[in-house]
Parts: C-alpha cells; sequence; structure tokens
C-alpha cells in the first residue's frame, strides 16, 4: 500500500553491490537495520502512483535514488544535503529494497529515464552516481592534472570514465592479481595506466609522470587499509585524497602523511537529486559507458550463485530481474 507521495514501481532490473555479499555474511555497515530485502541499483515501470503524486504517471520509466527516507527538517535536508540526513534509511539497508518485484518509492526520490537509455543502464545509475559525486562534488580536479584511482570494481571504472570527462591529463588505475580482468576493462575504458600491485610499484611509476610529485588527487574506491595506505604513498604534497570505498577492517597505520604532505583527505558518500540528473544526461548523451560492465543478466532466484560469482572477482556487474 502506497502513501499520497509515494509511487509503485514494478522492478525491472537491480543491480548487485559489492556491499551486498558482505550483508548476506553478516559484515553489516553502519547504513544496515535488517532484516530487509536488499537492492539500491534499480530501474522500474510506474504501476500506481499516490494523490499527492506530481510530475510522474502511470507507465513512466523511472529510477531512484538510494535515500528512501528522510527527515526533511534538519539543517543539512534544508540546505539540500539530505544524503547525510542523521535521520536517513536507505533502500536495501533499513527499508526494503529491489530484489523483489514491486517498490514504493516517494516521487520525490524518482527520476525520469531518459529517451534513449535502456532499462538495463538505467540500474547502474547509483554507482555512476556515487563516482561522480566523489570525482566531480567533493574533489578539485583540472585538466591535465594526475589522478590514481585505487580499486578497479564498477564504482572505480565509473570514477576512471568521470575522470576522463573532467580533463585528467593521466589516470592510472591500480588494483591486485585478482583484479586482472577488471585492470583489462579499465585500459578499455580509457584508462592511460593499469598496474597490479603485486607486479609493479604504483607509487614509481606516478613518479615518472610530469614534474614527478605525485597524483594532483587519488580516489580510494577500494577503502581497505592497504589502499589507505597506498593514496597517502601515492598523493602530491598540496594534492587531495578522496575516499569512496568503505571497510570493516581497523586501519593501523600513522596518518602523518596528511600533515607532512599538506594532503585534503576527503570522504564522498552517496548522491543527491542534481548529481542523478546530471549523470542521468551523460548516459543520455552517450559519455558513460555502462554495457561493457554488464557481466550477466539473471533472475533474482540466482541471487546466491552471483553473490559467489562476484565475490570470486569472476564478473564486474550482474544486474538481477525479478520473476513470478
Amino acid at each position: 500500500t502506497i502513501d499520497p507521495e509515494e509511487c509503485l514501481v514494478e522492478v525491472k532490473y537491480c543491480g548487485i553491490c559489492g556491499s551486498e555479499p558482505h550483508m548476506y555474511h553478516g559484515q553489516l555497515t553502519l547504513l544496515a537495520r535488517p532484516p530487509v530485502i536488499l537492492g539500491h541499483e534499480w530501474s522500474g515501470q510506474i504501476v500506481q502512483i499516490g494523490k499527492r503524486v506530481e510530475g510522474f504517471a502511470v507507465g513512466d520509466r523511472v529510477t531512484c535514488e538510494t535515500a528512501a527516507e528522510t527527515c526533511g527538517t534538519c539543517a543539512l535536508c534544508r540546505s539540500g544535503s539530505y544524503n547525510v540526513c542523521p535521520e536517513r534509511r536507505a533502500f536495501g539497508f533499513a527499508v526494503d529494497g529491489a530484489f523483489t518485484k514491486y517498490v514504493r518509492a516517494k516521487y520525490h526520490r524518482l527520476h525520469h529515464i531518459p529517451n534513449g537509455v535502456t532499462y538495463e543502464a538505467a540500474a547502474m545509475t547509483e554507482p555512476i552516481c556515487v563516482a561522480y559525486n566523489a570525482v566531480v562534488e567533493k574533489s578539485r580536479i583540472h585538466p591535465g592534472d594526475t589522478v590514481a584511482i585505487i580499486g578497479p570494481g564498477p564504482v572505480g571504472l565509473f570514477s576512471l570514465q568521470v575522470a576522463k570527462l573532467s580533463g585528467a591529463g593521466t589516470v592510472i588505475v591500480t588494483g591486485t592479481e585478482r583484479d586482472g580482468a577488471r585492470l583489462e576493462l579499465a585500459a578499455r575504458l580509457g584508462a592511460d595506466i593499469t598496474v597490479d600491485v603485486g607486479k609493479q610499484d604504483p607509487v614509481q611509476i606516478v613518479r615518472e609522470l610530469g614534474d614527478g610529485l605525485g597524483a594532483h588527487l587519488v580516489i580510494d574506491a577500494a577503502g581497505v587499509p592497504p589502499a589507505i595506505k597506498q593514496s597517502l604513498a601515492l598523493v602530491r604534497q598540496n594534492g587531495q585524497v578522496t575516499k569512496i570505498g568503505w571497510s570493516l577492517q581497523p586501519v593501523n597505520l600513522t596518518m602523518d602523511e596528511i600533515v607532512a604532505k599538506v594532503v585534503t583527505y576527503q570522504g564522498a558518500f552517496s548522491h543527491t537529486w542534481t548529481t542523478w540528473e546530471t549523470c542521468l544526461e551523460l548516459m543520455r548523451l552517450g559519455r558513460i559507458e555502462t554495457e561493457p560492465l554488464i557481466s550477466e543478466i539473471w533472475p533474482v532466484t540466482r541471487w546466491e550463485e552471483a553473490f559467489q560469482k562476484l565475490e570470486a572477482m569472476e564478473a564486474h556487474k550482474i544486474l538481477l530481474y525479478p520473476v513470478d
């Protein structure tokens, strides 16, 4: 049953985020409030609208932000930063998500899918928005800058594309031995240099570029302690590290390099309405590639097999669709 300001949306596709296998194994992030239906990267078609819904109609193709509920009255909500509202509850974490057939969503969080953008592509809007928020909205990036991206998962690969759109001169993507296929895809998507950190020293490679001082911007899309250490080694003096990736592991290392190098260390989380509209327009214009990242499209009944394949790093992104 929907409220007056909600729409009932029939799910077409829902992507699997890297956080979801962790939740399945009981490794809960700060956002999780189980029991809950997972799934926050989704697209669908409206089948019912509430009495006070404006701008949407039955039959509209839509995608949806992750902020299912916010208070709407705190200083953060009132200033447009509702993505960090203390009362925020997200689809798939604290509100039932889209690994199912129908989702109820407030119309304020829905976005029309532009003509020419498929349901499959639209289901990947959310990780694109995460990357755009980190690279464009939270980071300093100028044409010609050297940008290093740690972690070639979907968010890292979208960060690569956004960095190139922003004018980055050289983009380096680093990964581990298990990331071989992902690093190959990074090269196809425009990475100037890809580095398997088990075989090459990324710091030495970055120091051989430009003036030799290091990367102007490092995007940490992995988040784990070794990535944090690597990011501080890669960044130049007066540079910036923007951390997207989450980690449940304790960080046992000195952060003094932030002081010594006068580094800006920035967190990036979620996104807002403007981010979504911008990213959907970039998708409409064909400036962001999504299809190369889609490894499989399976019925939601194969969710466990999909989780296992992603954990084994045998896929980039798997989309699930509902079944009757």
